[in-house]
């Protein structure tokens, strides 16, 4: 009688002698804490899976985070909140097409963002040790914002969401449910979908959706704690192309705004302050930067002063020109 059984792992066919799926972990060289587990479509607890058995037909997902500081002083009053948490920086990072993850910790620490938004991805069997995002980027000094990045409808956002929640016990996420591959536009029929269900399992999510007030609206009564409408295509580096539906967004809310997507240089994130946000969320403009370091010191300044300049309350747009030294007295 054969000692092994037959499962699939992560969509490949795979032999096994362990009986349970911590054993099938360890198998692995992988650490059972460190990764969640989703069996035959049903999440399984991490606490139970020393005692999990395994059996022949098993279908099994094994995911951890992946890559997709210098922080301001706490005791800072411009400071805003999601879902009852209270940040300093208004910068959000994402963790994709850095060269590597000591390029991308670097990155993050010259932005002094306080969250990374992390993709969920399946742990690559065939090399357990390789280096880990976790690793480089400490989750207990950054908060980590696990995305849903590569979904195209509502279940498989779902889905990869409980993973993480599984894998680092974060309510915090970041939904986006993309309708088709060339644009990476949100399909917001979806998108309002998994919002919904989310929230009913106490999911806080973050959502990134269409430029549309309308949409951002249905999306807050669904129960999204901020709204992030794009400001361009993902990776496009075009900016803001519609700053009136941005700050009708703003002006609408009662939830956070970010933009999220499309920034490209420091003065699209700045833009984008200006209108009012509460945050800008970027990942290409610094990643694929020639100094990826450097922009990201730029784009923290860009936010920053973005957020002054709305603070302040720009000067009234005229028609024709209105000098600035007094005329009276001229010689």
């Amino acid at each position: 009688m054969s000692d092994t059984i037959s499962i699939t792992l992560n969509g490949e066919p795979r032999q096994t002698s362990a009986t349970t799926i911590a054993a099938l972990v360890r198998e692995l060289e992988l650490e059972p804490q460190k990764v969640a587990v989703e069996r035959n479509r049903e999440i399984v607890p991490r606490s139970t899976l020393e005692n999990a058995k395994l059996a022949e037909g098993d279908a099994l997902e094994i995911v951890h985070f992946v890559g997709g500081g210098d922080h301001q002083d706490a005791s800072k009053k411009d400071t805003w909140k999601v879902a009852g948490r209270t940040f300093t920086s208004r910068l959000i990072v994402g963790t994709g097409k850095y060269k590597d993850f000591e390029q991308n910790a670097a990155a993050v620490e010259a932005s002094g963002a306080e969250i990374v938004t992390v993709a969920v991805r399946r742990v690559n069997v065939t090399d357990p040790k390789a280096p880990m995002l976790t690793d480089f980027i400490d989750p207990k000094k950054i908060t980590y914002l696990p995305n849903t990045a590569g979904c195209f409808n509502a279940d498989d956002a779902i889905r990869t969401l409980r993973l993480a929640r599984e894998a680092g016990g974060w309510d915090l996420v970041k939904l986006e449910v993309l309708g088709e591959a060339r644009t990476l536009y949100p399909n917001m029929r979806e998108t309002l979908e998994a919002t919904e269900v989310l929230a009913k399992e106490g999911f806080k999510p973050m959502v990134y959706c269409v430029d549309d007030p309308i949409a951002a609206k249905q999306l807050e009564d669904a129960g999204a704690v901020a709204i992030m409408p794009l400001g361009a295509p993902i990776g496009s580096g075009l900016g803001i192309q519609n700053q009136v539906t941005i700050r009708l967004i703003v002006e609408g809310a009662s939830v956070p705004v970010l933009v999220d997507a499309g920034v490209g240089t420091a003065s699209d994130a700045a833009v984008g302050m200006e209108l009012g946000c509460d945050g800008i969320l970027m990942n290409t403009a610094i990643a694929e930067a020639k100094d990826p370091i450097r922009m990201a010191r730029a784009m923290k300044l860009a936010v920053e002063g973005g957020r002054e300049a709305y603070l302040a309350g720009r000067m009234a747009v005229r028609k024709y020109a209105d000098p600035s030294s007094p005329l009276a007295g001229l010689i």
